[in-house]
């Protein structure tokens, strides 16, 4: 029996402990004006311990996006497994990371403040968060694992659902109507057009144009692993 090594166990538990503080902090006071020294301190560590594990509050949201991220992959694999029905699996595709955010839309609003500053690690599009991204979009092309399509458009089409989940995750951050049902029915619709579309979208007539998009994505590196 393999026994887990209590140094490694404590500084998980610090880490944790100093994550899940943090994210009181900015739930209860937002997230400019909570301090890192705040953090540590409502975390019981001192300073430099939560710099050490954290070396700023933009590495703790980053690591919140992955926890986020790991946990709608869990929920999204056991749906998978249980159905191959398109439309359940792509409605907990997209409504999961939905449910997950539902009491930090505030932390939303963070990654998406340097959709300009390329370079910054949590830009929506930078390199910072490439591995969210693959992930996410990842999600996607599970979720249609099992259909019948054209292989370009098995490559296209878990893109278009990842651009159409970052566009309601922007209007789930700006939606005031009780548990969001503005952006939950926007997604409804949506994915019950592009159910429709799906149709006609592969047929062999459309194929030059699917290429052509792809080669579009492709060149501009929207292609997630290319």
């Amino acid at each position: 029996m393999v026994k887990s090594d209590p140094a490694t166990d404590k500084g998980e538990q610090t880490r944790r402990q100093i994550f899940n503080s943090a994210l009181q902090l900015f739930r209860e006071r937002g997230f400019d004006p909570t301090t890192m020294q705040e953090i540590a301190k409502h975390a019981m560590v001192v300073k430099s311990a939560a710099y050490y594990y954290f070396p700023s509050k933009e590495a703790i949201v980053q690591a919140y996006y992955e926890t986020v991220q790991s946990e709608q992959e869990r929920l999204c694999e056991e749906v998978f497994a249980e159905t191959g029905h398109l439309k359940t699996r792509l409605a907990i595709a997209l409504h999961s990371k939905l449910d997950l955010a539902k009491d930090d839309r505030n932390l939303l609003g963070v990654v998406f403040r340097y959709t300009g500053e390329p370079k910054h690690p949590l830009s929506c599009l930078g390199q910072g968060t490439a591995e969210i991204r693959r992930r996410s979009t990842q999600v996607f092309r599970n979720a249609i694992a099992e259909e019948k399509l054209p292989n370009d458009l098995k490559e296209l089409l878990p893109v278009a659902l990842w651009a159409l989940q970052m566009g309601l995750l922007v209007m789930f951050l700006y939606d005031s109507s009780e548990n969001q049902r503005r952006t939950r029915h926007m997604a409804d619709g949506a994915l019950d057009l592009t159910l429709k579309l799906l149709g006609l979208a592969k047929l062999a007539v459309l194929k030059p144009i699917r290429s052509k998009v792809l080669l579009l994505l492709r060149q501009a590196d929207l292609l997630p692993g290319e």
